[in-house]
């Protein structure tokens, strides 16, 4: 399907490429949530690091966007997207396989797992970058919003069956030996986009240095009038983000005492809530504007983490509490990644769309690995109420930045 063909615009699941790159991403999805919880439970309970080395493993997995991240989104608008998809999930479900055959062996290590989740996150660069690049070319521009949606959605079904999943594993077969669910789903979601049917535009000419075309995607967006606006913002968002997930594992698993299973069952709340804010992404995007529709997300971030922050003492009531802030917090994430994501692959050219993709990424990986090393040593030093107070200001600046910018009121 050539996606710049004229047609009346409707469901983009109607389109065979599409419909098949939207089933291998609800795959990964699954996959990396499993992953997410197993981790956890294998890094925090089971290997036993202290709070500044959770807070170095996450970032460990955050770190090579800073590294590779403006090189890889210059060398994907260079190539084809769709082997670069398959080769990228492939290496990532391999390395994520290296951990429970390390485990099996005898060898696994806290280094070593940190190890093999920075391969992995490596490339995933690459994986990232293409996705991004090649979606409009499976999908006309006029349903870009409605594609993410239906990509947020398969992402918080994800979110929501997958953190329980892993609890139950981990409480089964233990950590490592869970996480080579997201080995196994990646490596089948690789077969399958062996199947997708896609029309990329030539290949562009090469002229000039890959350093060039990493400075031209960088000045495009941060000279933009709404994007620079809304990378500042998200670059934030990242950083508190980041931070209160490391908080968050370490007040749930360690403070409350949670099972892995009530953990995974208290982020599943945020998949079943963010399924929710996918499906209402695009029709509030059409009411309010995406520019709209992405600050009323944001300014829902710090009311959920103060419902967090100020959980009961009760185990039970905290748990409650733990939930009902991660629901607020999904949902406004599944607000937002359709109407940030559709916004931006429609006002970028085609030519720019890898670097765009990645010049963002990459600073809100880096903001990301910053976020995570914050929130571990803060945590360590201060205690986890006041670290999720400071992720609470952050979280309201990004909002506030973002609702006096440019970007109030844009529309693709």
């Amino acid at each position: 399907m050539d996606a710049s063909s004229p047609s009346t615009p409707g469901e983009p699941l109607r389109h065979q490429g599409f419909r098949v790159f939207w089933s291998t991403g609800t795959l990964t999805f699954l996959g990396a949530s499993v992953t997410m919880v197993a981790a956890d439970a294998l890094i925090i309970t089971e290997l036993e690091a202290t709070e500044s080395q959770v807070g170095l493993v996450r970032a460990v997995q955050f770190l090579p966007y800073p590294l590779i991240g403006l090189l890889v989104g210059a060398l994907v608008d260079r190539w084809r997207k769709k082997p670069t998809l398959i080769w990228s999930t492939l290496g990532s479900g391999l390395a994520l396989a290296l951990i429970p055959l390390l485990g099996w062996a005898g060898h696994l290590s806290l280094l070593m797992v940190a190890a093999a989740l920075f391969l992995a996150s490596g490339l995933g660069v690459f994986t990232v970058a293409a996705q991004q690049s090649i979606l409009p070319d499976l999908v006309r521009r006029e349903e870009l919003v409605i594609a993410n949606a239906r990509l947020g959605q398969s992402m918080t079904v994800a979110q929501t069956s997958g953190p329980p999943l892993g609890g139950a594993l981990v409480g089964l077969i233990g950590g490592s030996s869970s996480i080579l669910a997201g080995g196994v789903s990646n490596l089948v979601a690789a077969a399958f986009l062996l199947r997708v049917r896609v029309s990329e535009p030539p290949r562009r000419r090469v002229g000039g240095s890959i350093w060039s075309d990493v400075a031209v995607g960088v000045r495009y967006v941060y000279r933009h009038r709404t994007l620079a606006p809304l990378a500042v913002s998200t670059h934030l968002w990242f950083l508190a983000n980041s931070a209160a997930v490391t908080v968050f594992a370490l007040f749930a698993l360690r403070e409350l005492g949670l099972s892995a299973l009530l953990y995974g069952f208290a982020l599943a709340m945020a998949g079943i809530a963010g399924l929710g804010g996918a499906f209402a992404a695009p029709w509030i995007g059409r009411r309010l504007g995406e520019g709209n529709a992405v600050i009323l997300a944001r300014m829902l971030c710090a009311p959920a983490w103060i419902i967090v922050v100020l959980a009961p003492g009760s185990a039970g009531e905290a748990f409650l509490a733990l939930c009902a802030g991660q629901a607020i917090h999904g949902f406004s994430m599944g607000l937002d990644d359709p109407n940030e994501g559709g916004y931006r692959q429609a006002v970028t050219p085609r030519q720019l769309l890898g670097r765009m993709s990645t010049t963002m990424r990459t600073v809100n990986r880096t903001m990301a690995v910053l976020g995570a090393l914050l929130g571990g040593v803060i945590a360590g030093a201060l205690g986890y109420t006041a670290a999720l107070w400071g992720i609470i200001t952050v979280f309201v600046l990004a909002a506030v930045l973002l609702a006096l910018s440019p970007f109030r009121g844009a529309r693709a």
